[in-house]
């Protein structure tokens, strides 16, 4: 497990740490003043979220890596499966990777969503979701870009998502059987999951992203109040050996705090510094 204390140039944020994922949430700075502000503070890498990119992924991606950091990874593809599928799901996956490719994000984030209508339980949503992400690994795969499933916490089930651990989304990985298809890990989604180091073992070599945040013990809202490393009851030491030390994963780690009634209300300074002192000492 890497050491961190010293060295916080494995750091990278989720822009939705800063609230921009949400139409109207944080204080709203533009992506080149969050680039900026992170260069500044020794962050490696940035992870944007596709509607703050608009047209400009070229632009964006070419000054994130001219300030010395890159580009981790994109949030995320439209969902492929459940109530929630957009009208042109071929178009929208498609426009996604290219997205992803042209901001040189190596990773484009697939965020499920629910159940099949008509459909009880999980297994034939996975199934069908299985194919949808088997018809986008090549296309996905041309592109440079590589495709992680990310299970949700349980109680996402129904409306966002079909996996709940990191053996379920292995097991769509196995069904589609493309190697640019892995898994994300999401402290939020994870840090109740006794198997998980077991589950990370199979998973080795294709674990593609680390998320860190914190679970609060009397959470609020399911969706937008994650705590802040060291705030809550996740054992992240512990997850972040497993993820690495039986994942094999040596990429950057991703802060992706939703927080809609205390992070996002706060400056963005204070934020970000926040982050690099919580990393050092906690993660």
């Amino acid at each position: 497990m890497r050491d961190f204390t010293r060295d916080h140039s494995a750091l990278a944020l989720n822009t939705a740490t800063l609230g921009h994922n949400l139409d109207g949430a944080g204080a709203g700075w533009s992506p080149e003043r969050v680039i900026d502000a992170c260069a500044e503070r020794g962050y490696g890498g940035i992870v944007f979220w596709r509607r703050e990119i608009g047209k400009r992924a070229v632009e964006l991606g070419n000054r994130v890596r001219a300030s010395g950091m890159s580009v981790v990874g994109l949030c995320r593809t439209p969902y492929l499966v459940g109530s929630e599928v957009p009208a042109d799901l071929a178009g929208d996956l498609a426009a996604s990777i290219e997205m992803a490719a042209s901001l040189g994000a190596p990773v484009l984030t697939i965020v499920t969503g629910g159940t099949e209508p008509g459909t009880k339980g999980v297994i034939e949503t996975q199934s069908r979701l299985a194919e949808h992400v088997a018809t986008a690994a090549p296309l996905a795969a041309a592109a440079g870009v590589s495709l992680a499933l990310e299970p949700l916490n349980p109680m996402f089930g129904g409306n966002r998502t079909c996996l709940f651990t990191v053996a379920d989304a292995l097991r769509v990985c196995d069904l589609v059987g493309a190697p640019n298809v892995g898994i994300a890990v999401d402290v939020y989604h994870v840090w109740w999951d006794r198997t998980l180091p077991e589950a990370l073992r199979a998973a080795r070599g294709r674990v593609l992203g680390y998320h860190l945040c914190d679970w609060l013990e009397n959470t609020r809202h399911m969706l937008l109040d994650r705590g802040m490393m060291g705030d809550g009851v996740a054992d992240l030491r512990a997850i972040r050996r497993a993820v690495e030390d039986d994942g094999g994963y040596r990429g950057l780690c991703e802060v992706e705090v939703f927080s809609a009634e205390n992070w996002w209300k706060r400056d963005p300074v204070e934020v970000l510094d926040t982050i690099v002192a919580r990393f050092r000492q906690l993660c």
